[in-house]
């Protein structure tokens, strides 16, 4: 049985919290055992747990914000696209993502696909 849309909503925004400000332990407790990691698409595809930890802790030091700008479910699927800021001081550097994933039944995240490149990145002044 899929997962409601409301808990599959519930880790989406869960995520791009955990992503922005929370632990690399945050985001993990979101995954179920053996999800893969395709980020951004094209990129080899992390399958184990410390390849997903190794990524995840590239950003947890960051000082960054995020917020779900846009979700689209369907059965154990979901398409998003969030923003995610990430603060250098005097410059941010804003990214706008889709993020495609799918879920288990308890609304863990089985495999999630980054869409995404450099040309996304913006430098801004920080506000």
């Amino acid at each position: 049985m899929a997962p409601s849309r409301d808990a599959i909503r519930t880790t989406v925004e869960n995520y791009v919290k955990s992503v922005a400000s929370g632990t690399v332990d945050d985001v993990l407790a979101l995954y179920a055992p053996g999800a893969t990691v395709e980020d951004p698409v094209g990129t080899p595809v992390r399958a184990t747990e410390a390849e997903i930890r190794e990524f995840y802790g590239v950003v947890e030091p960051l000082a960054q914000t995020g917020e779900v700008i846009t979700l689209k479910v369907a059965e154990n699927n979901a398409a998003f696209v969030f923003r995610l800021v990430t603060h250098l001081g005097e410059q941010d550097l804003v990214m706008e993502v889709v993020d495609v994933m799918t879920f288990d039944d308890d609304a863990r995240i089985t495999s999630m696909r980054a869409f995404w490149s450099q040309e996304d990145m913006q430098t801004v002044p920080a506000s």
